[in-house]
């Protein structure tokens, strides 16, 4: 029996899988492990964040959206924005907080953002499922009628916050500051993407301009996919959620690609 039989060199393909696997296990028990209810907060954070939307709109005396009731409209609006926020915040804070890990050679940034946003993914997921569940149980219909577009659109979105997440994470590394310019950002998308306010009342032009926004097209995707009697914004395209994700990612890569020498040397 030769020395090559008790070695045998491992494909880079097999080295960045082993990686990936490491890296999932770190960050999901990081996660879970926390606080003593980490977990549990995870699925409360949403729960509160929706309820008190919805005492306000109660307080207001408005039951209905457009022909979808104020409950399932937050809801499924809110679930559909955590897909981008939740996956975009994770990916952008990645690279500072395993920047010990940069120390070995196989491990990059690149694939500290990637295994994050899929494990963000993963729970938005698993928080959507229990959410929706439960609000039928509770008497709000929250069961896609369209589950095909349900899945296509969250996906989008999903998509969406990792791209978005890759360009933010070398430019908050990169820029001083940049962060506040970020929050600003981030509080206009929330605000323009019809989560809390039915852009059905909003009047031309400006009703139009908001359509610029990607994440306006997923809400309301979304929600015409669980209930057909809503009636969605006019020009809501699905694909042009694609698009915008498609060039972010790309552009987010060739940005960590190009300034990957800088990051792990911060």
């Amino acid at each position: 029996m030769t020395h090559y039989d008790y070695f045998h060199p491992r494909s880079a393909l097999s080295i960045t899988l082993s990686v990936w696997n490491a890296l999932f296990l770190r960050e999901a028990v990081a996660r879970l492990s926390a606080g003593r209810i980490a977990w549990l907060w995870l699925l409360l954070d949403p729960i509160i964040q929706i309820g008190l939307m919805i005492v306000m709109f109660t307080v207001i005396r408005m039951r209905s959206v457009d022909g979808m009731s104020i409950e399932a409209w937050l809801i499924i609006g809110m679930l559909a924005f955590l897909f981008f926020k939740r996956t975009s915040g994770q990916v952008q804070n990645a690279v500072g907080a395993n920047r010990a890990l940069f120390a070995y050679r196989q491990v990059m940034p690149i694939d500290a953002l990637l295994v994050r946003a899929y494990l963000e993914g993963f729970i938005t997921t698993l928080i959507t499922i229990v959410l929706g569940v439960g609000g039928s149980f509770f008497g709000t219909s929250l069961l896609p009628s369209d589950p095909l577009t349900t899945v296509v659109v969250l996906f989008g979105l999903w998509l969406l916050g990792l791209g978005y997440g890759l360009v933010t994470s070398v430019a908050s590394e990169l820029i001083p500051k940049v962060s506040v310019v970020l929050g600003i950002v981030s509080t206009f998308l929330m605000l323009s993407s019809g989560v809390m306010l039915p852009v059905n009342n909003i009047p031309d032009p400006y009703r139009g301009w908001l359509l610029i926004n990607p994440l306006l097209h997923g809400t309301e995707a979304v929600r015409h996919s669980i209930s057909p009697y809503y009636h969605a914004l006019s020009g809501v395209d699905v694909s042009y959620i694609y698009r915008c994700a498609i060039v972010a990612v790309f552009f987010g890569l060739a940005l960590h690609r190009h300034y990957q020498a800088k990051l792990t040397s911060l």
